[in-house]
């Protein structure tokens, strides 16, 4: 008889709590970053292949916010580590972002964190020694120093010593003001002169990604037709055609939806967020 009455309560609870579950766990998932690959990031990992093969250094320039971060991330992620028996740790690519005004402790002890090696206490000088060295063992053919226009300049001495012990395709990616950071050593500049431009949405690709993130990464229940005139209007105006921006904007709208018990993003939603980001 209690079965009965738990399978009755079961199967008459509240259409409305159902709903407020499926919407916080969509909320919950909403939360997380996600990587879509567009063409403009695989066009990017095209180029960076034939860095990693032709084993040579260069730079990665963009504005904040335009997916540079992610686009690296992504990379490596496209390039996992592998362990094969009887071997050590093999891992092509490595990728690590650097803090404000890092200096070249701050930097191995970044390199061998993304190698998983164990730190201890030691002198600059073995932390050098133990970062070619375990560069070397793990077979690292690409390492990615995102944020670069943060590091101090003493600290790129030491990647050009990496890429002439080691020859691995050293990759620094940062704001315009990387530029100006390297251009101050002639010597530095003319090693990490070849360059990839990273750029802002065209009205043409916010459109196509809008729609892009429409259907894989919010997934409503009902379409928003974010490629329509009058969003699009919004979008261009308030992201300026930065993805970081898109992404933020879509992603709160969406969850701002769904907190309000709407099964997609209405035009004033929208509004309403794009406009605190102005």
């Amino acid at each position: 008889m209690v079965s009965d009455l738990l399978g009755k309560r079961e199967s008459t609870a509240p259409v409305g709590s159902e709903r407020c579950d499926v919407n916080r766990a969509e909320i919950v998932r909403l939360q997380r970053r996600w990587v879509v690959e567009l063409e403009q990031m695989e066009l990017f990992h095209r180029w960076l292949d034939g860095k990693r093969s032709a084993r040579q250094p260069c730079r990665v320039v963009g504005d904040s916010r335009t997916g540079k971060t992610i686009a690296c991330d992504a990379y490596q992620l496209n390039n996992p580590p592998q362990l094969i028996s009887g071997s050590s740790l093999i891992v092509p690519v490595v990728y690590w972002q650097s803090p404000p005004e890092s200096g070249n402790r701050e930097m191995f002890e970044g390199i061998l964190s993304a190698l998983l090696y164990q730190l201890s206490h030691s002198t600059l000088s073995e932390m050098r020694g133990r970062v070619h060295r375990t560069l070397k063992a793990c077979q690292v053919e690409m390492l990615i120093i995102d944020e670069a226009h943060r590091l101090r300049p003493k600290t790129f001495s030491d990647l050009q010593d990496i890429l002439d012990a080691l020859q691995i395709a050293v990759v620094l990616v940062g704001t315009d003001q990387l530029d100006a950071v390297t251009r101050r050593d002639e010597q530095v500049y003319r090693r990490f002169m070849a360059s990839y431009r990273y750029e802002r949405l065209t009205s043409v690709q916010l459109l196509e990604t809008s729609e892009i993130w429409e259907t894989h990464v919010l997934k409503l229940p009902r379409p928003s037709n974010l490629g329509s005139a009058k969003m699009q209007k919004i979008l261009g105006a308030a992201t300026s055609g930065y993805l970081g921006l898109l992404d933020r904007i879509l992603r709160e709208a969406a969850v701002r939806s769904l907190e309000r018990g709407l099964p997609r993003i209405e035009l004033n939603i929208l509004s309403e967020v794009a406009a605190e980001c102005r």
